[in-house]
């Protein structure tokens, strides 16, 4: 080495102890920081659990759903903890503009603030593919479609886009990430599952923990987050929601764990247990799972919310199954009926005291459970801005969310089939028809929980763009797009397009024992067929179907997934601008006879496409 290099190499050497020094001075300065912040939560959330009585303290355990509440002032007269808006829980006459969600959440938080100790609510709403119950807002694709970009950043910014629009409206409490491992796609829920793998699920589950709950919780523009549904609600036999996952322990914790040990990782603040059970034993009953494996070996330091009335499954005894979901770790309970219906939030209140009374719930798990619940509350800064602030209602729908929509859009198609280079189609095509209702249907292509809890076709929702309007913006002149939503038209075209799929639902009633394309679907593309030209066919679905003919008619085919509002970015793979990058987070089958079939399955080399398959131009 000559004497120049030395210096050369001393300099650099002493550059970069420096760097590092500044570095590691910076890390233990935020560390400090965060330790500082972290006790001065304990601090505050210890000083007000001293001041409760115990009725403040068992209502801060309850959730209530805005429909099931007879009276607003209930939530003061019970000190409740949580009001939630279930998935068809609207402001009156369906108003579901942004500033009518405002309005609604502000009432409920105005009557908690009239309580003696003034502890706000928290607000929860189903926002599992955007702020999907208002209208206007960006819808993005389903987690089914977000699985296949393999891309943590985007899912991030994603749900960075959802906490900005849930900002304006005060709902502050996202019913969000679903971390699903879905493992048979006859399950209605498939599409909430962002695959059949952890090593897919567990790195965007923590990633839109982090978008959904930001740098700070205590930022304005972030929500809390709720990982769900704890634990192997993907697993269930023959995929029957709300069923029954029959594995050992070991699968168990290969499959569906890594998800929320992630999640736990990101911060999220809550866990919503699942419906189902684990070898016959119903989750919310599950103490080792949740209490001694969640809350103990994970670490998990935020709170847990059961399902919408889910206890009520524990037995035919609703003080029974208060004390088991309490004392196997529950700490707010879900309660969607009124006084006068059965299992009520005034009835739940009463047996809980009678638990705490009698000794058969200790009062050591009552304010576990509640400095756990006012832990999450002071961390999202609730006590200091308690109200929804109207200047964050003009993000709903912005240009700018649309385009990270648009750009979730266009990662997660995935194109399946591509002969004699059917796509990309060129924008100076002369004709391409364009037949399948679910072309033109806002509500088909975004799918359950959009507005409404099951979803529906037609005008849902407003300001987005169908699949057809897309395409109409790239070729304007209208003479060379046509479109039908049966199987009319198309007589001298050069291509063209037929969109099939399923009609909107949610969950349970979308439970399929036969994934087979409808016939309707199938005549339509074989009429395409006939027409002698060049067939894309696009699947509108939250789940792999039974294709049959339809592939072998098709010259290309697109699994498009529910790709929510911004039909653009569909636009922009079909013509090219952007070249297909999704790969199938999902193994497909070739009949019913594979299902369910997965990746390393003994005949996983037999699937139709298998897990990771995807074509490009």
């Amino acid at each position: 080495m000559t004497k120049l290099s030395q210096i050369v190499w001393l300099a650099v050497a002493i550059a970069s102890i420096s760097v590092s020094a500044a570095l590691s001075s910076s890390t233990a300065a935020e560390n400090s920081s965060s330790s500082a912040n972290a006790k001065a939560v304990e601090d505050k959330v210890n000083a007000l659990l001293s001041q409760m009585t115990p009725e403040e303290k068992l209502g801060q355990i309850v959730q209530v759903d805005s429909g099931a509440l007879v009276d607003k002032g209930d939530v003061a007269k019970y000190f409740l903890g949580s009001v939630l808006s279930g998935g068809s829980s609207d402001p009156p006459n369906h108003d579901n503009t942004g500033k009518a969600w405002a309005n609604y959440y502000n009432e409920f938080q105005k009557q908690a603030l009239k309580t003696r100790l003034k502890i706000p609510i928290i607000y929860g709403v189903d926002a599992v593919h955007g702020h999907s119950n208002i209208d206007g807002a960006v819808i993005f694709p389903h987690n089914i479609g977000l699985g296949c970009t393999r891309n943590a950043d985007l899912i991030e910014r994603a749900s960075r886009v959802t906490a900005e629009e849930m900002a304006g409206t005060g709902t502050n409490w996202a019913f969000a990430p679903c971390i699903a491992v879905a493992r048979n796609p006859r399950w209605g829920r498939t599409y909430e599952s962002f695959g059949e793998s952890p090593d897919v699920v567990a790195p965007l589950g923590a990633a839109s923990v982090r978008g959904l709950q930001g740098k700070s919780l205590a930022d304005p523009t972030s929500v809390v987050a709720c990982a769900k549904h704890y634990l192997a609600d993907g697993g269930t036999t023959n995929g029957k929601d709300q069923g029954n996952t029959e594995c050992d322990e070991a699968t168990l914790r290969k499959i569906y764990l890594p998800g929320y040990q992630e999640a736990v990782k990101a911060g999220v603040g809550t866990i919503m247990v699942s419906f189902s059970s684990w070898n016959g034993k119903k989750m919310h009953g599950n103490k080792y799972l949740l209490t001694e494996v969640l809350k103990g070996e994970l670490g998990f330091p935020g709170f847990l919310i059961s399902d919408w009335a889910a206890i009520d499954q524990l037995s035919s005894d609703y003080k029974n199954d208060i004390e088991q979901s309490i004392n196997a770790g529950l700490d707010m309970i879900m309660i969607p009926y009124p006084p006068g219906q059965k299992n009520n939030y005034v009835e739940f209140l009463k047996d809980l005291k009678e638990l705490v009374d009698e000794g058969r719930v200790p009062q050591s798990r009552i304010d576990d459970a509640v400095r756990r619940i006012l832990r999450v509350k002071y961390q999202t800064r609730l006590f200091e801005q308690p109200l929804a602030d109207p200047a964050y209602l003009d993000k709903i729908g912005s240009a700018e969310h649309r385009a990270v929509a648009r750009e979730c859009v266009r990662q997660s198609l995935v194109l399946l089939k591509n002969e004699n280079h059917a796509l990309p189609l060129k924008k100076d095509i002369k004709h391409l028809h364009v037949m399948g209702k679910g072309a033109d249907d806002i509500g088909i292509q975004c799918g359950g929980w959009t507005i409404d809890w099951q979803g529906k076709p037609g005008m849902v929702t407003h300001g987005g763009t169908t699949i057809l309007s897309a395409l109409r913006k790239v070729v304007p002149d209208a003479s060379r797009i046509t479109f039908s939503a049966d199987d009319s038209g198309g007589e001298g075209a050069d291509a063209v397009l037929v969109v099939i799929g399923e009609m909107p639902y949610a969950e349970g009633p979308g439970d399929r024992k036969d994934l087979a394309l409808s016939q309707s679907d199938l005549d339509l593309v074989e009429k395409a067929k006939k027409l002698g030209v060049p067939v894309i066919t696009m699947l509108l679905s939250g789940r792999p179907m039974i294709l049959g003919k339809a592939l072998d008619h098709s010259d290309a085919f697109v699994a498009a997934w529910l790709p929510g509002t911004e039909g653009d970015g569909v636009a922009d793979v079909l013509f090219g601008a952007y070249k297909p990058t999704g790969k199938l987070s999902q193994t497909w089958p070739a009949s019913m006879d594979q299902v369910p079939l997965h990746a390393g399955d003994a005949n996983a080399d037999k699937a139709l496409f298998q897990y990771g398959y995807g074509l490009s131009y």
